[in-house]
């Protein structure tokens, strides 16, 4: 993945590292990463066929040969906040909880079974398994995962916000018990546990300090080891001390490209046995249409990224509830699926992606696509005509192709589906400053992205719903000011801490269809589109897809 990192710093303030994960994954991504399945604690058993559980594991079939333009700045798991990073690092390491594959079933793989939770909701104990070795021959123990912890929260990284905000202490209360105090209930803590970042790493060779980090190595758990990592290329060779199930194949050689043209030609004449990020929407087009012809397969899948519209009710009119639905009413979802992404896209009514059993279509229900009628009666109740005309403005980072093609297609259906009633300017500057500048108030519209950190709802509305100091409607400081929107609202703020404290689970989703109902009536993003993700394999390659969470699972790939 294209990270900018030339100009981003690390950041002292939560919010202003969640917009440079922003920026880092936007450039030339079209989709990837992670929301809870409500009740997932169904299954207290690992899984059969995840590595990391009991199980028969397939024999080798040689080495995978896997092209991609996606980058890696570092794979040390305390500071790795980018796409890429996250993918390797599922690959090279083990969580306490992980996914059964091809579900969203939260279940055990360092842990032996889910946490037992006490009656406040704030303790956790985690029995854990007693046969595991890391890569270094150090073994598996509370201790090493107490450590590891510690580290992540301690030491600094771009992540480190994640469990730090969350947990008051980890402690080591048994050879093979760990118990995790929170400082506030919090429902999403297991999906939480299985973020790609949150693995044990060997005492010995990491340390526990501010900065100290390691990008170019990794000493863990997983079923591969790292042979090499360099700007161009990333081997990682098979774990033959590793606990669980072997891999199907026999390591993993990755290509980096400096263009999607190169990834494309590349794997088009049989020089890579998958390629996967970041093709464009041509070549995907092309591959889809040659695949039978040039014996190659295309998988399929979506993504728990969203792409939105960041309404700034800081400026005028947009503190206009009226102004922001009749926006909200113009915006034509389908057209830009056609127009933008030849199909290639999944239009979006809610912040919380379609994956999600409480995810609902709450904006196709209110507002339609390219409802030009409801957006002009809103308007006019709000006072503007063809002689008093709406003025807006949408904003989007420079580099981003898509992004500009979104915007000018909007402004061309806006301005043709409302002539002289409204008026389009389209505007954009350089990504480090635009997302600089956002949580300013600058701008007032906004074509955005999310990358979730977790797979469960809250992190598609605590982030956007959220604010911690606000007044008269407006948030002066917290996530929406970080996010643009600046939308406070003292209802939303305690149905956000609501959903975050239930444990139980269709309760909570009563809380979340609240909010949603909440983003909808009163308007501070307007939800657009979700990328499906694609990735191509030679035939004969057997194993390759993309899990319901977005990882993918490079242990599963053989070559018949």
């Amino acid at each position: 993945m294209n990270a900018l990192t030339s100009w981003v710093g690390k950041g002292k303030d939560l919010w202003a590292r969640r917009q440079w994960r922003r920026v880092a994954q936007f450039v030339g991504l079209f989709g990837l990463c992670c929301a809870i399945a409500l009740g997932c604690a169904g299954n207290n058993q690992p899984v059969a066929d995840a590595p990391g559980t009991e199980g028969g594991g397939a024999d080798g079939g040689g080495r995978i040969a896997l092209g991609t333009t996606l980058t890696a700045r570092t794979l040390d798991p305390a500071d790795a906040y980018e796409t890429f990073p996250g993918i390797l690092l599922y690959n090279l390491g083990d969580r306490l909880y992980t996914y059964e594959p091809g579900t969203t079933n939260l279940v055990p793989q360092l842990a032996t079974a889910l946490p037992t939770v006490s009656a406040d909701g704030l303790t956790y104990t985690i029995p854990l398994r007693d046969d595991v070795t890391l890569h270094d021959g150090t073994p598996f123990t509370a201790e090493v995962m107490a450590f590891s912890l510690q580290r992540f929260m301690e030491n600094g990284g771009r992540p480190a916000y994640l469990l730090s905000d969350k947990i008051a202490s980890a402690t080591a209360t048994g050879d093979y018990e760990l118990t995790l105090k929170l400082k506030a209930p919090f429902a999403a803590f297991p999906a939480l546990l299985s973020f790609s970042g949150v693995t044990p790493v060997s005492p010995g060779s990491y340390e526990i300090g501010t900065g100290s980090f390691k990008p170019d190595s990794f000493v863990g758990t997983g079923p591969y080891k790292l042979a090499s990592f360099t700007s161009d290329s990333i081997k990682l060779d098979v774990n033959e001390n590793y606990w669980g199930d072997a891999p199907a194949n026999q390591g993993i050689d990755i290509q980096i490209f400096t263009s999607p043209a190169n990834l494309y030609n590349t794997f088009k004449t049989g020089g890579l046995d998958v390629a996967y990020q970041t093709l464009d929407p041509e070549q995907i087009t092309s591959l889809e249409k040659e695949a039978a012809t040039g014996g190659w397969q295309v998988i399929v899948a979506g993504t728990n990224v969203i792409n939105y519209m960041v309404l700034n009710q800081k400026i005028e009119p947009l503190n206009d509830v009226k102004v922001r639905q009749a926006i909200a009413a113009m915006v034509d979802r389908p057209l830009l699926n056609e127009r933008v992404f030849q199909g290639q896209a999944e239009p979006l009514y809610s912040l919380i992606p379609a994956s999600f059993d409480v995810a609902k279509p709450v904006f196709k229900e209110a507002y339609g696509d390219g409802n030009f009628t409801k957006a002009k009666a809103l308007l006019t109740e709000a006072g503007f005509s063809e002689a008093n005309p709406l003025a807006i403005e949408i904003w989007y980072p420079s580099a981003s192709t898509t992004r500009s093609i979104v915007a000018n297609t909007l402004k061309e259906s806006i301005e043709a589906g409302l002539p002289g009633l409204v008026t389009v300017t389209v505007q954009n500057t350089e990504g480090a400053t635009l997302w600089e500048n956002v949580g300013k108030g600058i701008y007032p519209i906004v074509l955005a992205n999310w990358y979730p950190d977790y797979y469960d709802p809250d992190t598609f509305i605590q982030p956007f719903m959220s604010c911690e100091k606000g007044s008269n409607a407006i948030c002066e400081a917290g996530p929406s000011q970080a996010n643009g929107s600046f939308y406070y609202s003292p209802k939303a703020n305690e149905l956000v801490a609501k959903q975050q404290a239930e444990q139980d689970p269709a309760a909570r989703q009563k809380v979340i269809a609240d909010l949603q109902q909440m983003m909808v009536d009163d308007v501070p993003y307007v939800p657009l589109w979700q990328n499906k993700d694609f990735v191509f394999a030679q035939g004969g390659v057997e194993g390759v897809g993309i899990e319901p969470t977005q990882q993918f699972l490079l242990w599963k790939i053989v070559r018949k």
